[in-house]
């Protein structure tokens, strides 16, 4: 199964990228994913299921421990295959 994972972090500072949203942005970056999109305020990748598990689950983790105070996602099934 495939998926795309959407996501923002909180809170915003349009001055400067702040750590929550900076570790987030690498987690995604450097996870095992294809079509990443980092924006200044939303962020997309797909991948196959486990793999954007995985990285959702570090994503929340190292955000969260990294001062983020939400994190808004959502998760699609965008088909069947594995990649």
């Amino acid at each position: 199964m495939r998926l795309r994972v959407e996501f923002t972090t909180e809170p915003f500072d349009l001055d400067e990228a702040p750590a929550h949203a900076v570790v987030a942005r690498e987690v995604i970056q450097t996870a095992d994913l294809d079509a990443v999109d980092v924006g200044p305020f939303g962020n997309t990748a797909e991948g196959g299921a486990d793999q954007v598990l995985t990285a959702v689950d570090s994503l929340l983790r190292r955000a969260l421990a990294s001062g983020a105070t939400r994190v808004s996602l959502q998760v699609n099934v965008i088909g069947e295959g594995s990649k």
